[in-house]
């Protein structure tokens, strides 16, 4: 929607008063289904969108806005099914801010009005996780629950008692002494992360719908008629709040927390009492990096004063505290159509699902297309192809469907049937061994996907590195422009194997190699690309060379400056250590650890393919499952072609042993966290290996150091926990050329 200009003139022109009349009935509508019904028809970001184009036009528009306004209430309406109860001191919303810039400005206004009253040193602010769970209030007298109810419209609310005394958490009666007479505490009603994706595959083998997020799961869960039902949700709450308090001694929101945790009522382990906007905004960092560590969902952080007196001195406006605000994070989950669901076959042929979306704009990035895992997963997560589904994408997290928008089917939705066949190559599919989950493609050799995608991997950062080699050319170099068999802008994709048939020959691309066969030929190599004009899209298409620059009547057509880029690469990637040739050469659940600590332990490819299962097994890092995937990968002729070829070409296979550096580390166990100035993760690594040292990816009682860099996370705060040692980078130096003297 576009901006709302100020009006010329004193009537709102007809438009604003259509739009105006349309944003007030989607937001009543979207509204009751989310808290009457539990089952949200669009993404909270879709929602907070909309609210706020409401308030910006009534901001504008003065005269538009009735008391029955959206804006001038608070929660959802009280359903018929449950009795309304009063509460006895309102329940109210917090206002929303969606920027720093603009929790600045509520900062800075709060700041000034308790500066006015010149009680500026006894600010504090007291920040917490918001919760993503259902607003419950519970009614204590002299120590005893008499009545658990919802926020319903802040005013009146509907009676769950019965429903909220199956929650463990919840105590009939209070711990300790000197309780008040009469006091209401506030608090959010939530299911765990890990406990909702349990209860919606629950669900589905149930033949039920599954819930769209943890949220509607513990709403729904609360609503049962049946508290027997409510019985086997797995619901949690923690208190963060009080409303009447008649004899409460508690001078702050902190101390409050203290006494609410003596009285044995659960209180959320993530909040902290802060001096500063400073500090507020690294509690804000610190949760926005960590949010999916946490036992439950978050959508924000809510920032309160502390101070009774100064939440009383500041009070409220008709909808809203004056001395309490909720940043929200920008938005992880949208919703958006489930065009299809299609599936990859990756490189040790393992067929995996992923569904194929209307593009989205979520976490910073526009998403279309998001992992499945596999037909369990599918079946499980209860989703149809056509469903409006709910899509996340945590930062650089693969983006992940989460469930359907049940409410929004209208019956054109269709099951998804897994493939019998490759759709690479046609062979039947099948586990790999009787029990597993995962099916595969038998044809490892000759399948195109799974050579695209092993050449894509052999490429990568964690193995040869090679620059100029990413996903396209990948395809472009083993079977043509597209995947197999799509269509390209309405023109098949060139059929048949490409160039490189196998990845045993990948290094005749090296600058240096005697026989150019294999570079000549690139210049065969078209992908269908659409005609621009004046940098736009003609919706015409053309077969153009991909390594080979476009022939013009004065230019004959040679390889571009990326494809040189290209065989300059693979040159240098002869030269990489021993375990990023291991790495790169596919072998099933052997990745940059274990390879690492295979190349330490035997020190070239003709050790580790003559070792035996049990001299592999023994190395730290490897185990029994790891040795056994080695002799069996070994065991295959054009397996040990691709080595033999590499070696021909002049890859690396032995690591020299570098006698300058000594065996600081020794038997120590070393965890690198955060960024280093003077070493990459890789490099740091190699650094500790070299020295004898165990280079782990996880903190544990066994880890004997800890290195923490720039922006070290929850890796940090689990060492600091277990009390272990821990270095900056200057430290790290230092055990590096002394060991732990």
């Amino acid at each position: 929607m576009s901006k709302v200009e100020p009006q010329t003139d004193e009537i709102p022109s007809q438009d604003i008063r259509e739009e105006y009349e349309q944003l007030t009935e989607d937001v009543r509508r979207y509204r009751y289904a989310y808290y009457n019904e539990d089952s949200p028809l669009v993404s909270d970001a879709e929602f907070d969108r909309l609210y706020r184009r409401l308030e910006e036009i009534e901001a504008l528009n003065p005269e538009l806005v009735a008391n029955d306004s959206p804006t001038q209430e608070v929660g959802g309406e009280v359903s018929a099914a449950f009795a309304p109860v009063e509460h006895l001191q309102r329940m109210y919303s917090l206002e929303d801010v969606f920027s720093l810039e603009e929790l600045q400005v509520w900062i800075s206004r709060a700041t000034a009005s308790v500066e006015k009253q010149g009680r500026l040193d006894e600010l504090k602010w007291l920040s917490e996780v918001k919760i993503d769970g259902l607003a419950v209030n519970l009614l204590y007298r002299n120590g005893e629950l008499v009545r658990a109810a919802t926020r319903g419209d802040g005013h009146t609310g509907e009676d769950i008692t019965h429903n909220a005394l199956t929650i463990k958490e919840i105590p009939r009666t209070l711990e300790g002494s000197d309780h008040p007479a009469e006091v209401e505490i506030r608090g959010e009603v939530f299911i765990p992360s890990k406990a909702f994706l349990a209860l919606n595959e629950q669900m589905v083998e149930a033949g039920k719908a599954p819930f769209a997020n943890p949220r509607n799961a513990a709403a729904g869960s609360l609503r049962q008629k049946d508290p027997a039902l409510t019985a086997q949700r797995p619901l949690s709450m923690f208190v963060h709040g009080i409303g009447a308090r008649e004899g409460l001694k508690a001078a702050s929101q902190s101390e409050t927390y203290e006494l609410l945790r003596e009285w044995g009522l659960p209180t959320s382990p993530y909040f902290k009492v802060l001096d500063s906007y400073d500090e507020v905004l690294k509690f804000i960092e610190h949760f926005g990096d960590h949010r999916h560590d946490l036992l439950h969902e978050i959508d924000g952080i809510v920032i309160k004063v502390d101070d009774f007196g100064l939440q009383r001195a500041l009070g409220h406006t008709s909808r809203v505290p004056r001395w309490a605000v909720a940043y929200k994070y920008p938005p992880e989950e949208v919703h958006t159509k489930l065009l299809d669901i299609q599936v990859n076959v990756g490189r040790t042929g393992r067929v995996t699902p992923y569904g194929v979306m209307e593009p989205v704009k979520v976490a910073g990035s526009t998403v279309e297309m998001a992992t499945l895992h596999n037909q369990d997963v599918v079946k499980a997560k209860g989703v149809l192809i056509g469903d409006t589904v709910v899509l996340r994408k945590a930062g650089d997290v693969i983006p992940e469907i989460v469930g359907p928008v049940v409410a929004l089917r209208d019956g054109s939705e269709r099951e998804f049937v897994m493939p019998a066949a490759c759709p690479s190559c046609g062979t039947p599919l099948a586990p790999a061994k009787e029990g597993d989950v995962d099916i595969r493609c038998p044809n490892a050799r000759s399948c195109p996907s799974q050579l695209r995608e092993r050449v894509f991997h052999l490429a990568g950062r964690g193995a040869f590195d090679i620059e100029a080699l990413g996903w396209e050319a990948a395809m472009a170099l083993t079977a043509g422009p597209g995947p197999d068999p799509a269509t390209v802008g309405g023109h098949p994709a060139p059929e048949g194997p490409g160039v490189l048939t196998n990845e045993a020959r990948i290094f005749e691309l090296a600058e240096d190699a005697g026989d150019a066969t294999l570079r000549d030929s690139l210049a065969e190599v078209k992908v269908w690309r659409e005609k621009r004009s004046k940098g736009a899209g003609t919706g015409e298409w053309e077969l153009v060379p991909y390594f080979w620059s476009k022939p013009t009547a004065k230019t004959p057509s040679k390889p571009s400056a990326n494809t040189q880029k290209l065989f300059r690469e693979v040159e240098k990637a002869k030269s990489q250590p021993l375990w990023r040739v291991l790495v790169a050469l596919s072998i099933r659940h052997v990745g940059p650890t274990a390879s690492r600590a295979l190349a330490t332990a035997f020190g070239s490819m003709d050790a580790i393919r003559a070792a035996s299962e049990e001299q592999l097994a023994d190395v730290d890092g490897v185990g029994p499952i790891i040795a056994a995937a080695l002799k069996e990968w070994f065991a295959v002729d054009w397996h040990r072609e691709i080595v033999d070829s590499w070696a021909k070409a002049g890859v690396r296979m032995a690591d020299e042993v570098d006698e300058s550096k000594p065996r600081t580390l020794e038997g120590l166990t070393v965890v690198v966290t955060g960024s280093l100035e003077h070493y990459s993760r890789d490099e740091a690594k190699e650094a500790i290996i070299t020295r004898g040292g165990k280079a782990s990816g996880s903190v544990s009682k066994k880890t004997d150091y800890v290195v923490a860099g720039e922006n070290a996370g929850s890796k940090l705060d689990k060492a600091e926990q277990l009390g272990l040692k821990i270095l900056d980078e200057e430290g790290f130096v230092r055990l590096l050329e002394t060991g732990e003297a």
